[in-house]
């Protein structure tokens, strides 16, 4: 996309509605401003993948990626930007958009597809090869699969810059209900009280089954073993040490 821009020593008072940018390479940096309004729809369309076309006025003109957008967090608006001049033909990083498409069977089964990465790092064989998105289709996919980096379908020319084996998406099991979690939870600490003896089997049962509470098993428990120890001796009395 091209982006024209006036060149700007840092000392200049800035125009108003006009955005201050720096673009670099190892050999070369240059200052200049662009419309801020034209930048933020550019950059909102095709992010740090698509490639700008900076012609500056009366200057020379270079295609570059966006390195780095400094955002003013109250109004979210682009307040300074740094562009990476790029050589056409010559091997580029890039950091590419992650989107899914399709339903997978694990969402019709109710679970969750996660998107782990939503981002990731290629090497394009040059800047007009850099893809603008990597698309996963999601629609084979059971609860508990997942796809990763090495999975992935793409571009000709264009290589992974990351781990094969990293995980960029995964289908997940359903999400417990608030009632669900609760009563899992319960599950677990009935198991360690029977385990631990403070509940019998019979009580631990009628917990779970809801014939009773947990705290009205506990206080039946103990009142159990207190009984249990008042008649130890078959007395009636407390055993005594």
């Amino acid at each position: 996309m091209e982006l024209k821009a006036t060149q700007r020593n840092t000392q200049d008072k800035l125009a108003e509605g006009m955005l201050p940018a720096v673009a670099y390479n190892k050999d070369h940096n240059v200052s200049f401003t662009v419309d801020r309004k034209a930048f933020d729809r550019a950059f909102r369309a095709q992010g740090t993948a698509g490639l700008f076309d900076i012609s500056i006025e009366g200057g020379e003109s270079f295609p570059a990626l966006v390195k780095a957008v400094q955002m003013d967090k109250r109004r979210r608006i682009p307040q300074h930007v740094d562009f990476f001049m790029v050589t056409y033909g010559q091997p580029i990083e890039a950091t590419v958009p992650v989107h899914i498409k399709g339903k997978s069977q694990g969402e019709i089964m109710g679970g969750l597809v996660d998107i782990v990465l939503h981002s990731i790092s290629i090497i394009a064989p040059g800047p007009r090869r850099i893809p603008q998105e990597i698309m996963v289709d999601v629609s084979k996919l059971n609860i508990g699969d997942h796809v990763t980096a090495g999975n992935l379908k793409l571009p000709e020319g264009v290589k992974l810059n990351v781990d094969e084996s990293i995980t960029v998406v995964s289908v997940l099991p359903p999400r417990l209900s608030a009632e669900e979690a609760e009563a899992e939870t319960q599950a677990a600490q009935v198991a360690g009280m029977v385990a631990s003896g403070e509940l019998s089997e019979a009580a631990a049962e009628a917990v779970l089954e809801g014939e009773v509470s947990l705290e009205d098993a506990k206080t039946e428990g103990s009142e159990a073993m207190a009984k249990e120890e008042a008649e130890g001796d078959g007395s009636g009395k407390p055993a005594q040490e």
